[in-house]
């Protein structure tokens, strides 16, 4: 079925069941993601592993999801993107099931690999066919629904994950997604048309393949295990980096020198899509993972949150992403995409530079909460118009786009994270340092004597003495973790401005002068 006519064949009832089906089960995929690290530690006990154990349900994840999203290109286009995003529904509640029913860390591991596969398969057909669904004037309003999934889902699994935390097992995260998989995948059996972009010819570049998921899982692993070993003085993590850069070399040289390549990247040649994707790299992956990350962190190690309550506060960020999402893909179809993706970009530079970084311990809640509604508008109005240009003239590409825009948000998102943590546990280590060495000796050694008086009324001398110093240092590390968040919000805005040079250049790209330099250029040869 001819992808661009496609839309021409559904009614306005068809189109809306189509809109439906697609968008629960990419939603559902994309909240498991975020609810799971929410739950993470409580995990630890019922399956017999530590806190670093624990870290592979959310690594195996990403690289099984990662990688799938390779093998789904090819795939897709050989039974077709319905029947793919069918089978990844099924893996994905199959898996959900014994997710939720796992006795050990083994067979959570080799479970949630499983998930990730589905949501591979899910994530690479879903926007697919949401775009050939509806007619290029309405497709800025299909890529604003289908922002819900890419931010308002991650930003909405703190609540969710908060909620079943305090009033349900940690099991039940994946348990809900088992009654919703199942409608789902009745609906998509029934209502799904089967033959779009179905050519039933599979060409696949197997060693190409493996040199890609080699370098893949080694960085994966290489960024989630990197703050835990101390990055480049462990062994492992030098190696992970050697094995990662040979094996993307490999990658490259394969490509180059195969009659069929694994993916055709010559798709990045093309402004629209190749500019934009450098945004999308920086501003989403390094920028905008790193807030989704931080914030559930702020409210409940800094502020003191319980989890659920983190959760509502995040909500309203939330919400604001979801309802802008949905505006700016309505305003997409209208306006220019481009001036809306500048006035995205400038409005999260200013709010990631200017107001976050006013988080601090003082902060009260609610206003923290208010603090964040423009970083809400502006991540919601980012994807919807970003997708309207880097996918508006692929055409027949448009299903290798998405897989590289959904494998760029993973791999993105992990450096993202990655940084995340370093970068807070970096700015807390060094401000308490300097809160050290700029203590006045008198003044600390008054407040001790002062609150010693106080504790030997209620403890021995000695522990007194211990209680007064931990209560210091506690007062000491809450200010430098306070100062922590604020450099490491900060510092999210650099990601930002990075990704708001790529729009620049593709403005550049677009005036009139460089189209007539290339003209000129162009008589010259």
């Amino acid at each position: 079925m001819d992808f661009d006519l496609f839309h021409q064949t559904l009614s306005k009832v068809e189109r809306v069941l189509i809109t439906i089906i697609v968008m629960v089960g990419f939603f559902m995929a994309i909240l498991d993601t975020t609810i799971v690290d929410i739950v993470v530690p409580k995990m630890m006990g019922p399956l017999s592993t530590d806190l670093y154990g624990i870290q592979w349900v959310i690594t195996s994840y990403m690289m099984a999801a990662a990688t799938g999203l390779l093998f789904t290109e090819n795939f897709a286009r050989y039974i077709g993107y319905p029947y793919t995003f069918i089978t990844g529904l099924g893996i994905f509640t199959f898996s959900s099931f014994f997710c939720g029913t796992a006795q050990n860390l083994p067979q959570m591991i080799f479970f949630r690999v499983l998930q990730g596969i589905g949501e591979a398969f899910i994530a690479a057909s879903a926007q697919t066919i949401l775009i050939a669904s509806y007619p290029p004037e309405k497709r800025g309003l299909a890529m604003g629904i289908f922002g819900l999934g890419v931010s308002f889902a991650p930003a909405l699994g703190p609540t969710l994950g908060g909620f079943i935390t305090e009033h349900l097992s940690w099991r039940w995260v994946f348990f809900v997604n088992i009654p919703v998989g199942i409608f789902n995948f009745i609906a998509a059996l029934l209502y799904l048309p089967k033959e779009l972009g179905r050519s039933k010819v599979f060409q696949f570049n197997y060693l190409s393949y493996l040199f890609i998921a080699v370098a893949t899982i080694s960085l994966l692993v290489m960024l989630s295990k990197g703050q835990q070993l101390g990055w480049f003085q462990s062994d492992l993590i030098l190696t992970l980096l050697f094995v990662s850069l040979i094996g993307f070399a490999l990658y490259f040289l394969s490509e180059l020198l195969s009659k069929k390549p694994l993916l055709n990247l010559a798709i990045y040649k093309i402004p629209e899509f190749g500019f934009p994707m450098g945004m999308h790299f920086f501003t989403l992956g390094f920028g905008m993972y790193q807030i989704f990350y931080l914030l559930p962190l702020y409210y409940e190690n800094l502020k003191g949150l319980t989890t659920f309550q983190a959760g509502v506060h995040i909500l309203v960020f939330a919400c604001f992403i979801g309802t802008f999402s949905v505006i700016s893909g309505y305003l997409s179809d209208r306006l220019a995409p481009g001036r809306i993706l500048m006035v995205s970009s400038l409005l999260f530079i200013f709010t990631s530079f200017y107001l976050i970084p006013q988080l601090n311990y003082y902060t009260p809640a609610w206003k923290a909460a208010l603090l964040c509604i423009p970083l809400g508008i502006s991540m919601g109005t980012f994807f919807a118009p970003l997708t309207a240009i880097s996918l508006k003239k692929l055409g027949p590409l448009t299903g290798l786009g998405v897989v590289l825009m959904h494998y760029q948000r993973f791999v993105g998102g992990s450096f993202g994270t990655a940084l995340a943590t370093n970068h807070l546990e970096y700015y807390t280590n060094k401000n308490f340092l300097r809160i050290n060495e700029l203590q006045n000796y008198e003044v600390v050694k008054s407040f001790l004597q002062e609150k010693l008086f106080l504790a030997n009324k209620f403890f021995p001398t000695e522990l007194a003495e211990k209680k007064v110093q931990a209560l210091l240092y506690k007062a000491q590390y809450i200010q430098a973790l306070s100062w922590g968040f604020q450099n490491t919000f900060k510092a999210v805005a650099l990601w930002g401005i990075l990704g708001f040079l790529f729009l620049l250049a593709l403005f550049l790209y677009r005036s009139r002068g460089f189209i007539k330099l290339k003209v000129l250029l162009r008589k010259f040869r």
